[in-house]
């Protein structure tokens, strides 16, 4: 009984320390790669740099095109998303469902290059014929779409049947209950995958060389070339001065800042909605 126990009492201890060890393993990159941005990015950091253009040392042009793209494509993608999910949730037993979810599964995991080659081949030159902040927007569209669906999805299949049955024993059609009974309870998880998609988008690359290719100048129309952070980024690392690399790392952590603050202002807001 003794030995039963200590055994017992050695494998908790045993995969305790173990899972502490997986967490460290996992942390420490991540910590080391927030360190070196903010060490290597933060002494760029001023008025100039924050609002002037490229021209004169600032990445002012990324910083809006970033937030510009990061909306339209939210705007987009995410009520496409958010659909798509409730329909393989709650009305997902068909054939039908099963083909979405593999094409779904399928989204998911393509490259983002693959992507961003598509929309240059379908958008850019078929339907727009330039680059543009729109090509840009439908291009990453693709790659939050599955994303929200996927989580969206799997949160309202963590909403138990009885509240569902509650509200339809009350006399609640399917489609009221989904709305204002389901949704609601899985709140926390929409929100969490829209946020991570978000990140996803926020910096992703490959698809923006090929849909907006970039701009030196601050906004000049959805249909227009239009700068970006990770462009902004990939292309001062690929500069041999010293001055473009640091204001590359100066634009990473820019990006950093800005998904942080996304992330704590919807969770703010959506908090205090939900509260009152």
């Amino acid at each position: 009984m003794i030995s039963n126990y200590a055994f017992r009492k050695f494998k908790n201890h045993f995969f305790f320390i173990l899972c502490a060890v997986c967490v460290v393993l996992a942390v420490v990159p991540l910590l080391s790669i927030l360190w070196e941005v903010i060490v290597r990015g933060a002494p760029q950091l001023s008025i100039n740099f924050l609002i002037s253009t490229n021209a004169n040392g600032g990445i002012g042009p990324a910083i809006q095109g970033t937030l510009i793209l990061i909306g339209l494509t939210s705007l987009i993608g995410i009520p496409i998303g958010i659909l798509s999910g409730i329909y393989l949730a709650e009305f997902g037993n068909n054939h039908y469902a099963a083909t979405m979810r593999s094409i779904n599964d399928i989204l998911t995991e393509f490259p983002s290059i693959v992507v961003g080659i598509t929309a240059y081949g379908v958008i850019v030159i078929a339907l727009i014929g330039s680059y543009s902040a729109i090509a840009g927007a439908i291009a990453l569209s693709f790659i939050l779409i599955p994303i929200v669906a996927r989580t969206t999805e799997e949160s309202l299949k963590l909403v138990p049947n009885s509240v569902r049955e509650a509200s339809l024993a009350l006399g609640a059609h399917k489609w009221r209950t989904t709305l204002s009974v389901v949704l609601p309870s899985a709140k926390s998880g929409l929100i969490t995958g829209t946020l991570l998609a978000v990140a996803r988008i926020s910096g992703e690359t490959a698809p923006l060389i090929m849909t907006i290719l970039g701009n030196r100048y601050f906004f000049q129309g959805l249909d227009q070339p239009m700068a970006a952070l990770p462009l902004e980024i990939w292309r001062d690392s690929l500069q041999p001065y010293a001055s473009a690399q640091a204001q590359g790392w100066g634009a990473a952590l820019i990006l950093i800042l800005i998904v942080l603050s996304l992330n704590i202002a919807v969770r703010l807001a959506s908090r205090g909605r939900f509260k009152k």
